[in-house]
């Protein structure tokens, strides 16, 4: 009774009704799927675009430039009520809200991976081209023995780390009706406000507890992978 009690102070009980907590596991599920999508799709466009960034043609450099700053400056709410509510009106199609947050996820996604391969591919010394010239390798043996290598190591943790974001930033599907874990914890603090008026801390404490332990692990990764590699 004394442990029941406790739950019930901190609105742990609701957890242990009907299928709440199996709920909550479901609506992680819908930002995780959300999430790896998105991040399938910018690491895949973004290895594209930022190898066209690196081109000194003027027109790509200017459009990409505005893409850039486009994704910055702009709110990814902002964006999701753009694709949802504002494409759906102009152009009468149907997008589903998940589908929308994907496409939305995806654009900035690939905005932030691409500035990513940019920089990483800037950032192999000039001499290391001209030494592969001087051994007699051609332009894509020196791509493929040199420059991407160095260039996947230097990839691979920051866009680990671009999947735990994206994760955390899948909290505002919520707001076009895609119900994740978020929006069905808050279902859950509605449905028992007046059984429950503690709810909301059991609640929101397990979808902080369910984030860290979907996103922890990645971060773990990310960092020992960056540390293997500058000590290799």
């Amino acid at each position: 009774m004394v442990e029941f009690g406790l739950l019930q102070n901190f609105g742990f009980d609701v957890l242990f009704k009907g299928s709440n907590m199996l709920r909550l596991l479901q609506g992680l599920w819908v930002a995780l799927r959300i999430s790896l999508i998105s991040v399938a799709l910018s690491i895949g466009l973004g290895l594209i675009v930022g190898a066209v960034m690196t081109l000194k043609n003027p027109v790509i450099k200017a459009v990409t430039r505005v893409y850039l700053e486009i994704v910055r400056i702009l709110p990814q709410m902002v964006m999701l009520f753009l694709v949802f509510f504002g494409t759906t009106r102009i152009f009468g199609w149907n997008l589903s809200a998940e589908l929308s947050a994907v496409i939305v996820f995806t654009f900035w996604g690939t905005a932030e991976m691409a500035d990513l391969v940019r920089g990483s591919l800037i950032s192999i010394p000039r001499h290391q081209y001209e030494s592969g010239a001087a051994l007699g390798m051609t332009l894509p043996q020196i791509y493929r023995y040199i420059v991407i290598p160095q260039t996947v190591r230097r990839l691979i943790p920051l866009s680990i780390n671009l999947i735990t974001r994206m994760i955390k930033t899948t909290s505002l599907v919520m707001m076009i009706g895609v119900v994740e874990v978020l929006k069905v914890g808050q279902q859950i603090i509605e449905a028992n406000r007046k059984a429950s008026p503690n709810a909301a801390f059991g609640v929101f404490a397990t979808v902080f507890a369910l984030y860290f332990i979907a996103c922890w692990p990645i971060s773990l990764l990310a960092k020992q992978l960056e540390k293997r590699w500058k000590d290799a």
